[in-house]
């Protein structure tokens, strides 16, 4: 029996890395668009706060201010309460503060090196970066659309000049950033100081070579492609979900309702507590 199927393109949820240097539109960009893929907005803001400058705009969203250390275990931990209150998109606003903010993955790296637990840069990297890998896979793996800005700089190379020597050389914009992570996206916006943007990777093949200001109705295009695909079905947390539910749902009396309730799994019981308070409500009220 062959392992390889014909290949389909299934539904999915975005992966949407946004990168510019201060003052492009970033937050902004990334407001807009998810407020165009529809359903309640998380945003993670490491910008003291600064997020919170478009409320009232037009575009309702919830936030929570992350202060340092920006360890991706504490980007990790707010994803994860984002997706179980049942938020549709989560904004990463800033994903750089991670790699090069106080107490990011460079400082970590540092505190390793500098503790003599590691004998060279390559150990210290060997400790670090699986707790950045993890990160990456929380936002891969998250059922939610997933949208991270990325503060931008001036890149550099050595290119020989005419007198044969190495000197360096403007080669454009790089997003603050491990190398490479452009490519865990499904499409990456470059903005520049005019709040153009123009897709640096693009998967869907909508934004090709044309420059454009970011709206709601460019979520909507995406979230058009997104739904295009073959339904995968209900991920593994939404199946556990639904049969907490409709565990809960089958009791009868109090005592039920509390047995049913000590069955769920913690994550479940997160999910559901508002359901298990109308449920036990309704019952009582029955009584």
């Amino acid at each position: 029996m062959s392992h390889f199927e014909p290949a389909e393109r299934k539904k999915a949820k975005l992966r949407l890395g946004l990168t510019g240097p201060s003052g492009s539109g970033k937050t902004l960009s990334a407001l807009k668009i998810a407020s165009g893929l529809g359903g309640t907005i998380a945003m993670i803001d490491t910008e003291n706060s600064s997020g919170e400058l478009y409320a009232g705009q037009g575009i309702e969203f919830a936030h929570c201010n992350l202060e340092p250390p920006y360890t991706p275990a504490r980007y990790i931990e707010l994803i994860r309460e984002a997706e179980t209150s049942g938020f549709a998109v989560i904004i990463i606003d800033s994903l750089s503060h991670c790699w090069a903010g106080d107490g990011g993955v460079l400082d970590m790296k540092d505190a390793v090196s500098q503790s003599g637990r590691a004998q060279n840069s390559y150990v210290a990297w060997r400790t670090i970066t699986p707790q950045h890998n993890a990160l990456v896979e929380a936002m891969l793996r998250s059922p939610k659309h997933i949208i991270a800005t990325m503060r931008s700089k001036t890149a550099y190379e050595l290119v020989e000049n005419d007198k044969g020597k190495k000197a360096p050389k403007k080669i454009g914009m790089a997003p603050v950033q491990r190398e490479g992570m452009d490519y865990e996206f499904t499409v990456v916006f470059d903005l520049s100081h005019n709040h153009y943007a123009d897709a640096s990777k693009d998967r869907t093949s909508l934004f090709d070579g044309v420059p454009f200001i970011p709206t709601e109705e460019t979520g909507r295009t995406l979230l058009d492609w997104l739904l295009a695909g073959k339904d995968s079905g209900p991920s593994q947390a939404e199946i556990d979900d639904i049969q907490g539910r409709e565990l809960l749902e089958a009791a009868g009396t109090i005592e039920e309702l509390g047995e049913a309730w000590k069955a769920l799994t913690p994550a479940q019981r997160r999910k559901l507590g508002l359901v298990k308070d109308q449920l036990k409500t309704a019952l009582t009220e029955a009584v």
